[in-house]
């Protein structure tokens, strides 16, 4: 059975499906592309397929993660071709490569978010975003199944920036404006219980009564492995593509030693 992990994108008006609209449209995307889908057993299997950590209905993303599982070996990249052109624009896969570690859940820990504040100045998202930095902690409710549950949004904040001009973000970046507007860089850590981009949201509006005319638009655009030494989080696919690398190295080197004589010649 061949493990092949994909990162896709939630763009423009794709944002707002919801994580199980997108199981729908992924799954009609692996029987127009033929994938050879392996399946779960018993009375209604269903293809093998693991989502990771998905983002909020709402909000855009360029770094969403899934595993696949295959009866049959498939190269990856041409695969993720066929996948993308089997979605509709704005579901986007857009890397793809063979597992060839374990744990990729386990190396989502942190991700790095934009939050593109349309008419805030920016001086103000400045001064808030100060204000929420120099607390030690900061309390925020949010409705949840079993009620309002109180929590505190500064502890899984690693880092928290407004973005200048200078430091335009990625273009890839999910924004349906060109006004001006304040943007911010969010640095979060996956804990329990999660810390979603809108608690900060509610969060600076505690601590500095930032309170935006329009909802913010957040993208998502990294995911991965908390760096502590360098503050940055680190793609998660690169394990499995240094693992490849590895093995195309090294097969060269096994099938020189085997050709080479044995014994006196």
């Amino acid at each position: 059975m061949q493990r092949i992990r994909l990162r896709y994108t939630k763009r423009g008006r794709l944002r707002f499906t919801s994580h199980r609209d997108f199981q729908r449209a992924f799954e009609r995307a692996l029987r127009r592309a033929e994938v050879p889908m392996a399946y779960s057993a018993g009375f209604t299997p269903h293809p093998k397929v693991s989502y990771a950590n998905a983002a909020p209905t709402g909000t855009g993303s360029e770094a969403e993660y899934l595993e696949i599982a295959l009866t049959d070996a498939r190269d990856p990249e041409k695969l993720r071709i066929l996948l993308d052109e089997s979605l509709p624009t704005g579901l986007d896969i857009v890397d793809a490569v063979e597992a060839r570690t374990s744990g990729l859940a386990d190396r989502l820990t942190a991700s790095v978010w934009e939050l593109r504040l349309d008419g805030v100045d920016p001086a103000d998202a400045a001064r808030a975003v100060a204000a929420f930095n120099a607390a030690d902690a900061v309390e925020v409710q949010r409705m949840t199944k079993n009620g309002v549950r109180t929590f505190d949004a500064r502890a899984a904040v690693v880092e928290l920036d407004r973005v200048d001009g200078a430091e335009a973000p990625s273009p890839e970046a999910d924004r349906p404006t060109d006004q001006a507007c304040a943007i911010l860089r969010l640095v979060v850590r996956h804990v329990t219980p999660a810390v979603r981009p809108d608690d900060v949201l509610s969060g600076l509006r505690a601590v500095a009564d930032l309170a935006p005319p329009v909802p913010a638009a957040v993208t998502r655009l990294a995911q991965g492995l908390f760096d502590e030494e360098t503050g940055t989080v680190t793609d998660p696919l690169a394990p499995d593509r240094e693992a490849a690398a590895a093995l195309t190295t090294a097969a060269p080197t096994a099938a020189a030693k085997a050709s080479e004589p044995v014994g006196p010649a």
